[in-house]
């Protein structure tokens, strides 16, 4: 690469690499001529024939063996990029390939490490969309659980019960499976696409699907949802069902940690040029200085909620990922334990 970089300093040399091939050529094609020339010149004694003609040919199979030298590092570019993709290929290595060259081979070592990049994002978009997909897996699968740990509470019969402990067992088989799962792809590629062009979202149709979706966690504790729609739509990036997965996840959240009995608003509204979306509750809250490890993956900060639920720690920094890779921002707030929570995501209209 140093040959390569020392003749795109060339003013002439700089936007053709073929150019310097011609160039290099050029050269080593006059080495033999000038070489003669020197030779008759400045030789003090009568040069025969044979001389003459054993001098030419030792001087163009050393310029011959010089330009080839010259010309196989000229060609460490080419040679350097497609190590670089058969390394991300083969072992997802990744590679820092110089991007400032303007010719043909710089504009072939921008390209390829900008597809790098790409792929690289893309492989771990598509892991996180995958660990959210197994979270909101778990979630469906405690529905059915809840039900049965709710029917087996009520004293009924026996083959009732019996039914009711067999759907219990089977829905820790799939939180094993699911938290295995999750484990497994901890390590492993994947990632969403995410199409970036702005697209209407009307609120009044996405409703609907959250409150299925959290209907019966709210019931299940006895929270009221207060959901205020003060904005009918809007022009964003984020897909639509996206933006439903990050919701839902947000009000299943503050269910979690709010209290039997308790409520949770949803507020979509407009302001200074803004579209915002809080969830607001009033459960176990969190100290300030825990705000930026709430939106680490598998963090630390895990707990229980207060009917003893499970987490996967994977949640919120999925939602973030989510909001972040869509042009958002996710914000958390709380006063300190005890006090509540509030979650407010917002996207520049």
């Amino acid at each position: 690469m140093k040959l390569y970089h020392k003749l795109s300093q060339i003013s002439f040399l700089k936007k053709s690499y073929a150019f310097k091939f011609l160039f290099v050529a050029f050269i080593g094609i006059h080495i033999p001529l000038i070489g003669i020339l020197f030779f008759v010149l400045f030789f003090e004694h009568k040069i025969s024939s044979a001389s003459i003609l054993v001098f030419s040919l030792i001087m163009t199979l050393l310029a011959t063996a010089v330009t080839l030298l010259v010309l196989n590092r000229l060609i460490k570019p080419i040679a350097t990029a497609s190590k670089a993709l058969d390394d991300y290929r083969s072992s997802r290595k990744l590679s820092a390939l110089p991007t400032g060259y303007t010719d043909e081979a710089g504009l072939l070592l921008c390209n390829i490490q900008e597809s790098i990049d790409e792929a690289e994002n893309f492989i771990n978009e598509k892991q996180d969309l995958i660990y959210m997909l197994s979270h909101d897996l778990k979630n469906f699968a405690g529905n059915p659980q809840g039900l049965a740990k709710l029917i087996i509470s009520e004293n009924p019969s026996e083959s009732i019960k019996n039914l009711a402990e067999l759907i219990c067992e089977s829905t820790d088989l799939q939180f094993r499976y699911i938290e295995n799962f999750i484990k497994l792809l901890k390590e492993q590629d994947e990632i969403a696409k995410v199409n970036h062009e702005v697209k209407k979202i009307s609120f009044s149709t996405i409703i609907p699907f959250i409150n299925e979706q959290v209907e019966q966690r709210l019931f299940d504790k006895n929270i009221k949802l207060d959901l205020a729609v003060e904005c009918a739509e809007a022009k964003l990036k984020i897909d639509e069902g996206l933006l439903v997965q990050v919701l839902v996840n947000l009000i299943s959240n503050a269910v979690k940690f709010s209290y039997f009995d308790s409520e949770i608003k949803v507020r979509i509204f407009s302001q200074n040029s803004k579209l915002i979306f809080t969830v607001k509750d009033s459960g176990i809250g969190f100290d300030k200085n825990q705000i930026e490890e709430l939106f680490k993956k598998f963090t630390k900060m895990s707990r229980l909620g207060t009917a003893s639920e499970g987490s996967t720690g994977i949640g919120l920094y999925l939602c973030k990922k989510i909001i972040e890779r869509n042009n958002g921002r996710l914000t958390a707030s709380s006063e300190g334990k005890n006090k509540g929570a509030e979650f407010k995501i917002e996207f520049d209209v």
